[in-house]
């Protein structure tokens, strides 16, 4: 996961830590998460490993279990599409916003934060454009939880995710796409189990989603029950899409903050992500669409599509594009990987996944890749971390998803 370079002082790591931390997540560390930091700053690396192997089909320590399927029915109207699913993950959602509010407040007492959720957020749900706004509030009416509570859940992707996403070609042409989802950094971190409270609580609302139209499927995403914007998703024989966090000074809060108080002109990124999988037409359109559109906050997009060089990472701001890395077989460029951090400047010294993923995607070869070699990747710490929630692999010949809940058994680097 590090070390640091060559010749640099334990010192300059923890200013460079400092100085570079994600957003204003760090003001949410409580003091056992503090401990931990320092501890991770001042001593060796004690996560890295060899790269794994044979690690597919999931089994043992580093496998939660598999996760349900269930038919989102886009004729449906929108406040009923979600009926079924909350039915059945209302209790264990209500778990996960609870949580949420406890830490609200942890650092505001007066508990006016929460009070402000539920009873102003949930007016400015009538500004999101159809149909996001039906969707929200008929998942409210369904879990029973408050829809300001509900609209915080959905924004929470848009600052406080980790996540690693991979996109490769084999010898052959073919392309596969795979993905950690990294959820709730600093939101909590449990002693006694040496976990992140919301991590946990988030794996029994991970689910598959088959949306239909006519009773055909449109495009597959694997989600957390609630959350109505999509982080990771194929469409059938067209293109794969999954998208990260980019950490960035112009972050994801500032363009919710003008969300709050009035500017309409930006999508929120997983709300981009699930339009473009429910009507782009191709590999082209969907990326296009993904590099040109306004955002409240800064993205990654990484995109997959069905023939050969159909791979790429666009690295967006609020406003533009930024860099868009393309597969280029014949300069033998066979994969590209997105973390949390510009392909062009170093990740930050406490979370470098990406060395070990490209240390083990080189190590494999693009002779031997697959979807069982990837898997391999993404099970290799600290690729592998106590934030992953679950890795999503992803074939778009007939839209093929399998998704399977992880555990991180120690020693285990906290993100």
């Amino acid at each position: 996961m590090w070390p640091p370079p060559r010749g640099a002082p334990g010192r300059s790591r923890a200013r460079r830590m400092a100085g570079r931390g994600r957003g204003w997540g760090w003001a949410l560390l409580s003091p056992a998460a503090l401990l931990v930091v320092a501890e991770l700053v001042w001593a060796p690396d004690p996560y890295g490993e060899e790269c794994r192997s044979k690690m597919y089909p999931p089994s043992g320590p580093t496998f939660k279990g598999n996760i349900p399927t269930y038919v989102i029915n886009l004729d449906l109207p929108p406040s009923k599409r979600w009926d079924n699913l909350m039915h059945d993950k209302k209790t264990e959602l209500k778990t996960v916003v609870q949580n949420i509010k406890d830490i609200a407040n942890t650092f505001f007492p007066s508990g006016k934060i929460v009070d402000i959720v539920d009873k102003k957020i949930a007016h400015l749900t009538a500004t999101l454009p159809y149909p996001f706004s039906e969707e929200l509030q008929g998942i409210a009416n369904s879990s029973g939880i408050p829809l300001g509570e509900i609209v915080i859940f959905n924004i929470f992707y848009e600052i406080f995710t980790v996540c690693t996403s991979i996109v490769a070609e084999d010898k052959t042409g073919k392309l596969y796409h795979a993905r950690n989802l990294d959820f709730g950094l600093f939101l909590g971190w449990d002693v006694k189990n040496n976990s992140w409270t919301v991590t946990q609580e988030l794996k029994p609302i991970v689910v598959n989603l088959d949306f239909q139209r006519n009773n055909k499927t449109v495009f597959r995403s694997t989600n957390f029950a609630g959350y109505i914007g999509m982080v990771s998703g194929v469409k059938p024989d067209l293109f794969t899409l999954t998208m990260n966090e980019r950490f960035s000074l112009d972050g994801g809060y500032i363009g919710i903050f003008e969300w709050f108080l009035g500017r309409r002109d930006g999508m929120w990124m997983g709300f981009l992500t699930r339009t473009v999988l429910e009507n782009a037409t191709s590999y082209q359109d969907a990326k296009d669409k993904l590099a040109n559109t306004r955002l409240l906050a800064p993205a990654y997009f990484i995109l997959g599509g069905k023939n050969s060089g159909e791979g790429c990472v666009i690295t967006r701001s609020r406003t533009a594009t930024l860099d868009i890395w393309d597969l280029d077989i014949k300069k033998g460029t066979w994969y590209v990987i997105e973390t949390n951090y510009d392909r062009w400047k170093p990740p930050l010294v406490l979370d470098n996944r990406r060395t070990p993923a490209m240390k083990c995607l080189n190590q494999t070869m693009q002779e031997n890749i697959s979807s069982p070699a990837i898997y391999d990747v993404l099970s290799t710490k600290p690729v592998l971390n106590k934030l992953t929630v679950c890795t999503t692999l992803m074939e778009v010949d007939n839209g093929h998803t399998e998704t399977y809940l992880r555990e991180c058994p120690d020693p285990c680097s906290p993100w």
